[in-house]
């Protein structure tokens, strides 16, 4: 049950970087320009990034259980 909950390290770097990445496009395009919607992903990421759960990662780990990657 941990191993599907919980995110690892290097994912957890990963989306915290993708975050900043957002968010500098976003502050690039400028904050009041930017539609509200672009806020979210972002947000998710931080989140998954600071908690470890990542509810995406959980569906995925569930949906192709067992199966080997390529």
């Amino acid at each position: 049950m941990k191993k599907l909950l919980f995110i690892g390290a290097p994912m957890r770097v990963f989306l915290l970087i993708m975050a900043s990445v957002l968010l500098l496009g976003i502050w690039l395009t400028g904050f009041a320009t930017a539609h509200w919607l672009l806020y979210l992903p972002p947000a998710f990421f931080t989140f998954a990034a600071v908690t470890g759960i990542c509810p995406g990662m959980m569906f995925t780990r569930t949906m192709f259980k067992g199966g080997k990657s390529a």
